[in-house]
């Protein structure tokens, strides 16, 4: 203030200058920056000028380190937000965080308008994206669309990180920023990707980034473009699935296959920078030569053994044992197994090597001829039934056939499951070993062959026109099939039941019944005998009336006739 009674005379330009300071002074707004000089510290405040009538003041905490020390000092010039021109002591409210806080934001808002690029750290994750530290601490939002080129899974990945953006939104009055890095990354890839397309060309060999895996492939970031890189063209050898060579970030020298301008679309290679060992595969892997390898795959049908890096072998499952049925190869190895085989075939032009485990033991096959010439009994166990007859085990892994026609002389099997099971053991002779046709011979046996031929005496044992007790073994609508001795069947016709009609021979005759029958035909080539209930009957009768009782020793009837024109000194009478 300026005594008007004490003072030495003051002229009116320097009177003029101070009272339009003091206008100015007593002009500061609330909300507005201002500067000013530290003049005191204390306790709880920082005590600063600000040319006003009253001083302000600053809580200290907005100076304090984490340290607990303070970062001004008595005389120290700083701009400060006047929050109140006076509070209840008096003095201005003054915040020096406001006040750096309002010139980020000015500074921000000038750097929009220059259209200028923001440097940020990513903080933390929040709702649809993530909240990034741009200058003095401000908050901007990054949507999770703009942070990167495509979708990302993974946001956590980039916090802490720290990248230059563009601002998309500025509202200064709301508070709101809203960034993006995709804009710049975009720009970044056209430029790049520019300048890559004059340089590409087939048959180049070129660097790229591992950008992406799927089941089918990778694709190669070139520089601003993407080449596919197919499964089938990473190894020459097997690849299950792209991760087990690469991983995303990899770099790699691959070999642009296609190149297609228009549609911008680049094949690329990876094997085709090595030659293909398929090409010398042949001199290498000749039939005969024992190899080891590892499995590296299993299929129902056999195993796939890796000889050397793009070179595999199957061994199919019909290769792994002389003996052992092999319903799966997983009973004879599993993947990751180190194995031998032996080269059995090598066509290099399908890319294919057959392999064989079964060949590095000797043939048990090849002594069976041998072993088992025709004639020898053999003991087995019935594996498998089939239709057309029975497979035996004579040894583990050795089986033999019972043809259904070789089962019995005489009984009629339609199906071998009448008369056998899985699990019986059934004794059979050797009938033949054919090697013609396969490593794998073919042995037949026989069960009827243990007995003889009933068939060479029965003609002898029972002659047309004998009578005999025969035991019913099935009925059918046609007839009866009967049993006339051990092993020995016949048949007889519904016609030769009875001189009556019948329509069903069921109601008749039963299962395990004993009739009475005389042998009425009999065909050795086709082994039937035909026998008659009905002739059985009259012939009786006929007998009974001569005074004849036909049995069973084995006497026809004709005989009981001749003898009886014999008469009593066996010469024949005159039959007139």
């Amino acid at each position: 203030m300026i005594d008007l009674h004490n003072s030495s005379p003051v002229d009116e330009e320097s009177f003029a200058a101070l009272y339009e300071e003091s206008l100015k002074k007593e002009d500061i707004k609330e909300g507005a920056i201002v500067r000013g000089r530290v003049i005191q510290l204390t306790k709880d405040f920082v005590v600063v000028d600000i040319g006003y009538k009253s001083e302000g003041q600053v809580a200290i905490e907005e100076f304090t380190a984490p340290d607990g020390s303070v970062s001004v000092k008595p005389g120290d010039e700083l701009e400060v937000f006047l929050e109140s021109r006076e509070n209840e002591n008096g003095l201005c409210v003054l915040s020096k965080e406001k006040a750096d806080r309002l010139k980020v934001w000015d500074e921000i808002s000038a750097a929009c308008e220059r259209d200028e690029l923001i440097e940020g750290t990513i903080a933390q994750r929040v709702k649809g994206g993530l909240s990034v530290s741009i200058r003095g601490g401000v908050k901007a939002f990054l949507p999770g669309s703009q942070v990167d080129l495509r979708p990302v899974r993974n946001l956590d990945a980039f916090i802490g990180k720290t990248h230059k953006f563009k601002v998309i939104k500025f509202n200064k009055k709301r508070g709101n920023i809203v960034l993006s890095r995709r804009v710049l990354l975009e720009k970044e890839r056209a430029e790049l990707k520019g300048m890559t397309l004059e340089k590409l060309k087939e048959g180049q060999i070129v660097e790229g980034i591992v950008k992406n895996l799927t089941e089918y492939g990778g694709f190669i970031d070139l520089g601003g473009i993407d080449g596919l890189l197919h499964i089938t063209d990473m190894s020459w050898g097997r690849v299950n699935h792209p991760s087990e060579l690469f991983q995303v970030g990899d770099h790699v020298r691959v070999k642009v296959l296609k190149y297609n301008s228009d549609t911008e679309r680049v094949s690329l290679g990876l094997k085709q920078i090595t030659e293909d060992p398929w090409v010398s595969a042949q001199e290498r892997y000749t039939p005969g030569t024992v190899v080891k390898g590892k499995v590296v795959s299993l299929k129902d049908y056999g195993a796939f053994v890796e000889l050397e890096q793009g070179i595999e072998g199957l061994i199919h499952i019909s290769e792994m044992s002389w003996t052992r049925r092999v319903k799966h190869p997983s009973k004879m190895v599993a993947v990751g197994d180190v194995v031998e085989a032996v080269v059995l075939d090598v066509d290099p032009k399908q890319n294919r090597i057959s392999l064989g485990m079964k060949q590095l033991e000797p043939n048990p096959f090849e002594a069976l001829t041998s072993k088992y010439p025709p004639g020898t009994v053999v003991r087995g166990k019935v594996r498998n039934i089939a239709d057309f007859g029975l497979f035996v085990e004579i040894e583990e892994g050795i089986d033999g056939l019972v043809h259904i026609s070789d089962m019995s002389w005489t009984q009629r099997v339609k199906h071998p499951s009448e008369a056998y099971q899985k699990g019986d053991d059934v004794e059979a002779v050797v009938l033949n070993i054919d090697t013609a046709e396969s490593e794998k011979p073919k042995i037949s046996l026989g069960i009827k062959q243990l007995t003889g031929d009933p068939w060479d005496r029965i003609p002898v044992d029972f002659p047309v026109g004998k009578i005999v007790t025969a035991t019913v073994q099935k009925v059918l609508d046609f007839g009866a099939f009967v049993e006339l001795g051990k092993g020995v069947e016949g048949l007889i016709h519904v016609s030769e039941i009875s001189d009556e009609r019948i329509s069903d021979p069921r109601e008749i005759l039963k299962p395990g019944q004993e009739v009475k029958a005389e042998v009425i035909s009999i065909d050795a080539a086709e082994r039937k005998i035909g026998l008659s209930m009905k002739a059985a009957l009259r012939s009786a009768e006929l007998a009974e009336a001569q005074g004849y009782t036909p049995g069973t020793s084995g006497a026809t009837l004709g005989d009981v006739f001749r003898n009886k024109l014999k008469g009593p000194k066996g010469v024949e009478e005159n039959p007139k």
